[in-house]
């Protein structure tokens, strides 16, 4: 609904009391015929049976039957009464250059009426299609609007109970309400439709000093929130990006990270778990033909013991603010997660890790992965760092951070592609040789993801598409560009000698 269309509208209805056509004509005419009949004129007679004598426009007159010579019953009486005050009311009618509404009467119509006026079954406006000045069609129902009170409002009339809302299809009583195109609504109905809500809080977002409604909204998830949740110590997901919901709560990893339970399906905690995923892209680099034929070691660490290595690595100068994986080329000893832990109340319990003295053996040391990461996320990266392993290991040097960082992204995103489309891309998948974590995890080993984790795939694969910083995501773009304009073979060949992409 376009805000261009919406109106809110104060009191802009006028309530009234229709009567019907008939009543209201007799009532003007008993009150016409009271007044003659308190005048001197009232004195004046007709003879019983015969058509009332015309003397002037004012001063047509008929005797009131004697009580004392009539037998019948008073509601009769009252009713041959009006009968004959409407029945001389449309002779008068008649009379006139322009008529009352009577459409072809003939003045011998009029006698006629005059003479019959007796006739209990006379209908005055049967023979002639009359219709009322006062005649009013709901616009709700279109039937006739008859006795009782009525509401006039958009150039229409109503039934006070057929003024409904579209939305919840009840009356609208009140004097305010929301006007969209010509569908009414009450005023709470319409901004329960059309005011965003917070997803955080579940309450509508407020309005700025401006007076305009202005909230923060995810670029893939469309999650709407307000902006005063980025700064309130709002739980995120650390994988998907997600804010906390007030009611569903994240799991805490115990250090500064926070997991959403969608994510936490298919986490992986510990380095056993990651071993059978590491394998499969291992082979899936072999289907590329980009065999990596050194045996280069896989942890899966803590927060603060991936940080505590990138300070230690000599060639550490181009990585993410959030790092979450590493391609080590130096010795050092490294705390590894060697048992899983598991949830307890809003945390994880029962980790328990190992140290592991890494020796340099060939250009790479070791791949360092965050854990407590989804599986595809986790693959996501691993086969990123791979890449930064397969170009050390075959003498790709002094390579800039866009061209190195760009090239493995592509490879990474390529993984992913294989994963949540593999019917699009020509490759193996490594589904079938996933880790059995969770349920979920199940699922993938027998070739089958959720539809929560391929939503999640789209999710890092969008995020690698549209990353904003000049290594990871305008390396990305320039590298994948080759590619798809001279293939893998060829762009890696031509980075090898001349250090840059293929234009």
């Amino acid at each position: 609904m376009s805000s261009s269309n919406i109106n809110h509208i104060s009191q802009p209805c006028i309530y009234g009391h229709s009567v019907s056509s008939d009543t209201e004509t007799k009532s003007r005419f008993m009150k016409w015929l009271s007044k003659l009949l308190k005048g001197p004129s009232s004195r004046a007679s007709v003879t019983s049976g015969q058509p009332p004598q015309f003397s002037g426009d004012e001063n047509m007159v008929w005797r009131a039957p004697t009580r004392s010579l009539d037998d019948r019953t008073r509601g009769n009486k009252e009713k041959e009464e009006l009968d004959r005050a409407i029945a001389l009311s449309m002779a008068e009618d008649l009379r006139r250059p322009n008529g009352d509404g009577w459409r072809g009467v003939k003045d011998d119509e009029t006698d006629r009426a005059v003479h019959d006026d007796h006739n209990p079954s006379y209908n005055p406006y049967g023979n002639y299609g009359y219709q009322p000045r006062d005649f009013k069609m709901c616009g709700g129902c279109n039937r006739e609007i008859g006795y009782g009170n009525y509401l006039g409002c958009m150039g229409a009339f109503f039934h006070p109970e057929c003024f409904r809302c579209r939305a919840c299809g009840y009356p609208i009583t009140e004097h305010e309400f929301s006007l969209s195109g010509k569908d009414t609504y009450h005023k709470s109905c319409f901004k329960e439709l059309t005011h965003p809500k917070c997803e955080v809080c579940h309450q509508f977002i407020p309005t700025n000093s401006a007076g305009l409604i202005e909230y923060r909204c995810h670029p893939f998830w469309s999650q709407k929130y307000c902006p005063a949740h980025e700064h309130d110590n709002t739980a995120r997901c650390c994988s998907c990006e997600r804010l906390e919901s007030w009611n569903a709560r994240y799991v805490s990893l115990g250090d500064g990270r926070s997991l959403c339970l969608e994510c936490m399906e298919s986490a992986i905690m510990d380095t056993g778990d990651c071993q059978p995923l590491y394998h499969s892209i291992r082979d899936y680099y072999e289907g590329m033909n980009m065999r990596i034929d050194q045996q280069i070691p896989m942890l899966l660490v803590e927060r603060h013991a991936l940080n505590e290595a990138i300070e230690g690595e000599k060639h550490g100068f181009h990585h993410m603010p959030e790092t979450r994986g590493l391609c080590l080329s130096e010795e050092q000893t490294v705390t590894s997660i060697q048992k899983r832990p598991r949830v307890g109340g809003r945390g994880l319990i029962g980790m328990r890790t190992q140290p592991h003295k890494l020796t340099r053996k060939c250009e790479v040391t070791a791949i360092l992965v965050l854990y407590g990461l989804p599986r595809l996320l986790t693959g996501a990266i691993l086969a990123h760092e791979l890449m930064h392993g397969w170009l050390r290991l075959k003498g790709y040097r002094n390579l800039s951070p866009e061209v190195e960082e760009g090239i493995c992204q592509v490879l990474s995103n390529m993984w992913l592609e294989t994963e949540v489309m593999p019917n699009l891309k020509d490759g193996p998948s490594t589904s079938m040789a996933s880790s059995s974590s969770s349920s979920a995890w199940q699922t993938s080993k027998k070739g089958a993801k959720s539809g929560v984790e391929n939503k999640l795939g789209e999710f890092f694969m969008h995020q690698i598409e549209h990353d904003a910083s000049p290594a990871y995501g305008g390396g990305f773009r320039a590298a994948n560009a080759a590619v798809n304009k001279y293939g893998l073979r060829r762009t890696l060949d031509h980075i090898r000698y001349t250090g840059n992409f293929p234009l």
